[in-house]
Parts: C-alpha cells; structure tokens; sequence
C-alpha cells in the first residue's frame, strides 16, 4: 500500500493543488492560489524523484509564485481599483441642501443624501436654510461647501 502512494505521490500533490484552489476561492487575495502552484509543480516531478526533491520544488516554486506571480495577478485584476472613493471621501463634489442655517465664519446643518453632516461655508458667508450647496471638503466630519 505505501509503495502505490510513494509511486503515486502526484495524486497527492494534484489534490493538495485542487484544495488550494478551493481555498483560494474563499479568500480571493491570491496566497493559496500560489501554493496551489507549487503543488501543481511537485506533481509534474513527482513521477521522476523522490518524496524530498518533490518538497523542495513545493517550497521554490510557491515562494517564487508568492513574490512573482502574486503581484503580477494582484496589478493586473486589481488596477483602477485605488481610484475610486468610497464612504465620507466620496462626499467631495456632491450636492445638498441646507438643513440648518450655516453662520457667518460658523456652523450649520447640511442634509446629503439622507445623512446630516455638520458643514461651514467655503468662504466664511452665510447660507441660509433650504439653498442648494455642493461640497468642496470634508474635514473629520465636517464638510466644506459653497453655492451652488
């Protein structure tokens, strides 16, 4: 029975390449898929060494799928990806409606979007309730804004 594992060992290594794969599903930030690499690699050399040269070729070809092929798959399905705004950064540019009062070099209420933000004018005038502004800044939790 050991003799048909060890001359079988690439079934091993084609199932331990086929969970890393699985695994990789699950996770989607390409670490298991380059394990699941190497594996694929041990399988090939499977038929032709031993049970040590087949680690070895695990380890050099999962680490160099780790610092080669990771980045490479990472720029390639990832890229514009950084370029979108998300949460309160995506409140920049947006329009609104005054809610409360914003004071002279003060305070006030802006509604965006169902939310009420805190807001200051741009250039320290009044704006009255019910103007339509947009949001040149935001700061902590306070937005920018100016006429619209």
């Amino acid at each position: 029975m050991i003799d048909y594992f060890a001359a079988h060992m690439w079934q091993a290594w084609a199932i331990a390449a086929a969970l890393c794969l699985t695994l990789e599903l699950t996770s989607g930030d390409f670490f298991f898929c380059c394990f699941a690499i190497g594996a694929a690699g041990a399988a090939v050399v499977a038929p032709f060494t031993g049970v040590w040269v087949q680690l070895a070729v695990f380890a050099v070809v999962s680490v160099a799928s780790l610092f080669w092929v990771r980045p490479l798959a990472l720029r390639y399905l990832h890229r514009g990806g950084d370029s979108r705004k998300s949460n309160a950064d995506a409140l920049t540019g947006r329009c609104g409606r005054v809610s409360e009062d914003i004071l002279a070099d003060g305070y006030g209420r802006v509604a965006i979007d169902g939310d009420d933000w805190k807001a200051k004018s741009a250039d320290g005038q009044a704006i009255g309730k019910g103007e339509q502004v947009r949001v040149v800044a935001l700061e902590s939790t306070i937005v920018t804004v100016v006429r619209k």
